[in-house]
């Protein structure tokens, strides 16, 4: 048998802890000496004090993690359970780092105010274009909120449009509405196919009307987007128009893996004061 201190160390916890398990009939000692009173554990035990920590890191209560041990959850079920908090950790560590990229891109604008680029704006004419797309509700406009939906529609777009033998007439484009609940925004994944076509497959197909619109080009990853859109902002400001709506992101070159050698034409809608 162990002595609790040693127990300790082979269980990477705190002798405090074992006792405080102890006398909450968690993790009672195998045998207690009943003149010095000192406890000890079996290597047996290392388990079940395996599990409680397991238990413990799902967010369970010390009432509950009895609870479960004490009506004897197997080994399957454990695994499992662990399984579904590890997944629920790993959505949270991709939401937080898409939330640090944005928040990082934020303090740079900020750091880089009144010495912004002189960016070239061009007001287009920009004609209708017929495009496939997919769509999903993101919590936000900001690139935190945007990314983790985005992202992911553009492979299922592609990968729907090659099952129903429908070939892409342009690049990859992407725009935003307002949810109609008010609650979040309506981001849209596109890309143009061939006038005329009235469907691919199952995704919607329609037309995106043509708009006059101040455009800049963004290189780089989106995550700093936020940057190339201020430059628009002012360059509005001082010329006498104002925005219409969200800005279309139009994908001239862009891959994945290499975000920041993206090079995105950024469209905003814009009209006459």
């Amino acid at each position: 048998m162990f002595t609790i201190g040693d127990f300790a160390s082979l269980g990477r916890v705190s002798v405090r802890m074992l006792r405080h398990y102890d006398s909450i009939g968690l993790l009672p000692p195998a045998a207690v000496d009943p003149h010095s009173g000192y406890r000890y554990y079996t290597a047996d035990q290392l388990g079940r004090l395996n599990r409680v920590i397991a238990l413990k890191d799902l967010g369970l209560t010390l009432a509950q993690v009895r609870a479960i041990l004490d009506d004897a959850v197997d080994l399957v079920e454990l695994r499992g359970m662990l399984r579904l908090r590890r997944a629920q950790l790993e959505a949270q560590l991709a939401a937080d780092t898409a939330r640090l990229s944005s928040v990082e891109a934020r303090l740079h604008m900020i750091e880089t105010e009144g010495r912004m680029t002189s960016q070239d704006v061009v007001i287009k004419k920009i004609p209708p274009i017929r495009v496939a797309e997919l769509s999903e509700v993101a919590r936000s406009y900001d690139g935190a909120d945007i990314g983790p939906v985005l992202t992911p529609l553009y492979p299922e777009l592609f990968r729907r449009l090659e099952t129903a033998g429908v070939n892409p007439a342009g690049p990859a484009l992407a725009w935003y509405d307002r949810a109609e609940d008010g609650d979040g925004v309506v981001v849209h994944a596109g890309v143009g196919i061939e006038e005329g076509l009235a469907a691919a497959g199952d995704v919607a197909v329609v037309e995106l009307p043509a708009i006059t619109a101040a455009t800049t080009i963004h290189h780089g990853s989106m995550d700093t987007a936020d940057r190339s859109l201020q430059v628009l902002a002012r360059w509005i400001e001082e010329n006498d128009w104002r925005p219409d709506g969200y800005a279309r992101e139009l994908y001239v070159k862009y891959w994945p893996e290499e975000a920041d050698k993206g090079v995105t034409e950024l469209q905003l809608p814009v009209r006459r004061v």
